[in-house]
């Protein structure tokens, strides 16, 4: 389940008032900068207005949060998910300076939108042990499931209006539709989700009506109607999905931790795959077993009553028999949208976030063509930790783009990179330039090496253990060892670092000796005097070998060329180091785990393994 913030309740009276949107006239300078990098995204750049303090190129707090005016709006949606004829409304609450009152001045928003403000229910996950795969028989199961909370600001749960209605910007947190006190019924990633988001938009721009909780008017006319959007996990999902509907308004987007596709964070390559609980994605996991039903279970208490029907539509239209991809996961994946997206987009992900996978951000940062960014930590799921220089970057970014404050932020390099050790680095592109794919083929010695091995065409055996092994703690030591369960293959000890920037992929020949399905999983793994470092995974299921959206019938005893990919990363292998691959079956706290007992048999000979590598070719 994505990570999550427990947010309290209550309700301010909202004030009514006349909308008077008012574009800033763009400043010269600014138009001139950005137009460098994507003219089609800069129409109508703001100028900082006079009262603006800012210093080094970052505003300053200026206003007292104590006097911040509170307000609870109700945004009118097209939308009527929970069929009870009449349409949705959205709830969002406000934090923004007394002077937009007072002085009349107008600011910038920064908005968060979030599922998971209060009324949550009870998720009961679907069981992973099962006799026999799903792709063989289905089943529907349940398991129980836990959860944790967060602290919470003065607006319930963020801080957001803490840091920056101080510094000039109105703060608006929003509930999803179908969530605590909005109507409707929650989509889980899907368009209903999308056009509720989007409300809130475009009432900030007096596109859309509002109301107070006694159902008078309510308009923003202390607004410029810019809006950023940000959040962590789920919430920053929420800005992908509606800045690819070009919404005018929505100037950037901050997506942390934010998924792509959320068949890419339930699915992998045809296989049913759980996103992990712990942020480093080791030890048991909570959240195995996990789907679009049970999430929206969790967000939404309503869904076992209100939102029965759309309930059962999750369950039936998301597959857990083929893992097929499909229509359903196509309204829910962002990333062939994402030329639709008119917003810049600074997205913030961890290098070792096993629950919104890398793949989340890695595909989504390739197809954006908009002004955009990147800051890749060593962390798991959520922000960078210890530091205060990501938190200023975030503040001039909303900055440059809200308020049009000249801080330089689009001329410095694009990617911001945190090494193993903690340092970080700057570069202007990633994947790194200059990685090269680097074929390393598989010897049945065990070896890895740029050159194809000679010799047998002998097929190499294992077997899965099914439920019975944990692939972290068991099946990726010794490599050199034999072991039943497992396959390893290893370089010889690296004589320079070789750094790993992009996206592994194995090529490997298999055949499933005894049944029509297995699971498939292939595991980068740097090895050394030290414990191992699993370094990335990824998986398959042999019957989608020609594509995720269609099974074909697996042969037992026929050897198929499967091809998959793991999850992008960025890692570098020290020298005298040895790079390695481990090949297994079921992957203990990711995939279905069946029985144990199916036989699997690899050929070394023509397989291989693809690292896309900036140096170490030797």
């Amino acid at each position: 389940m994505i990570a999550f913030a427990s947010y309290g309740m209550g309700i301010n009276q909202g004030r009514g008032s006349m909308l008077s949107r008012r574009h800033l006239v763009a400043a010269a300078a600014a138009v001139a900068t950005l137009a460098a990098v994507a003219p089609a995204a800069v129409a109508a750049t703001p100028q900082p207005p006079p009262w603006l303090n800012v210093q080094d190129g970052v505003t300053q707090p200026q206003f007292a949060f104590e006097d911040a005016i509170e307000e609870t709006v109700y945004v009118q949606t097209k939308l009527d998910t929970d069929a009870d004829g009449r349409n949705d409304r959205v709830r969002i609450r406000i934090s923004r300076p007394a002077e937009t009152s007072t002085q009349g001045i107008e600011v910038p928003v920064i908005f968060e939108h979030s599922p998971y403000r209060g009324d949550l229910g009870n998720a009961v996950n679907h069981p992973v042990d099962v006799d026999q795969l799903p792709q063989e028989r289905g089943s529907q199961f349940r398991r129980a499931l836990a959860a944790s909370a967060s602290a919470r600001g003065d607006l319930p749960g963020s801080s957001l209006d803490n840091y920056y209605v101080p510094r000039g910007y109105a703060v608006v947190l929003g509930e999803s539709i179908g969530t605590f006190n909005s109507d409707g019924c929650p989509d889980i990633g899907g368009p209903w989700e999308t056009q509720g988001t989007k409300a809130v938009i475009d009432w900030l721009n007096g596109r859309v009506r509002g109301y107070d909780v006694d159902g008078n008017p309510v308009r923003a006319d202390w607004t410029t109607g810019d809006v950023g959007m940000t959040g962590v996990s789920y919430n920053g999902t929420l800005p992908n999905q509606v800045a690819t509907t070009g919404v005018e308004g929505l100037r950037t987007i901050i997506p942390v931790s934010a998924i792509s596709s959320w068949y890419d964070y339930y699915r992998a390559n045809g296989l049913v795959v759980a996103p992990h609980s712990n942020t480093q994605g080791v030890g048991d996991n909570e959240y195995l077993g996990e789907d679009t039903d049970v999430l929206a279970d969790f967000i939404a208490a309503r869904m076992q009553t209100t939102c029965a029907a759309v309930r059962r539509k999750l369950i039936a239209r998301q597959d857990r028999e083929t893992g097929d991809y499909s229509s359903f996961w196509h309204q829910r994946d962002y990333v062939h949208r994402a030329r639709h997206v008119r917003a810049s987009v600074f997205v913030v992900h961890g290098l070792n976030d096993w629950n919104v996978k890398t793949k989340a951000f890695a595909s989504w940062w390739e197809r954006l063509r908009v002004p955009r960014k990147l800051w890749l930590h060593n962390g798991g799921h959520g922000g960078p930790r210890g530091t205060t220089n990501y938190k200023v970057t975030e503040n001039r970014w909303f900055d440059a783009w809200l308020f049009g404050v000249q801080n330089g932020i689009m001329a410095e390099p694009r990617v911001t990179l945190q090494r193993e050790d903690g340092a970080y680095t700057t570069e202007s592109e990633w994947p790194a330039r200059g990685a090269r794919t680097t074929r390393l083929w598989l010897s049945s010695s065990g070896g890895l090496a740029t050159r194809g091995p000679r010799g047998s065409r002998r097929a190499q055996t294992f077997v899965d253990r099914g439920r019975e092994l944990d692939t972290d703690d068991e099946l990726i030591q010794n490599p050199e060892a034999d072991h039943p369960n497992r396959l390893a293959y290893l370089t010889k000890p690296l004589s320079t670092t070789a750094r790993l920037s992009g996206t592994p992929l194995v090529s490997l020949k298999l055949a499933i000796e005894s049944r029509t399905a297995a699971n498939l999983t292939a595991v980068l793994v740097d090895y050394s005097s030290r414990a191992p470092v699993m370094v990335t995974r990824g998986w398959l299921d042999p019957q989608n070998r020609s594509s995720a959206g269609r099974s074909q019938r697996v042969r037992p005893g026929k050897a198929y060329r499967l091809k998959w990919d793991m999850q992008p990363d960025d890692y570098v292998f020290a020298a005298g180091h040895r790079i390695g691959l481990v090949v297994v079956s079921t992957d203990h706290d990711y995939t279905i785990r069946p029985q144990p007992g199916t036989k699997l048999s690899l050929e070394p000979r023509g397989s291989k393994l693809l690292l896309p590598l900036v140096s170490g070719r030797d």
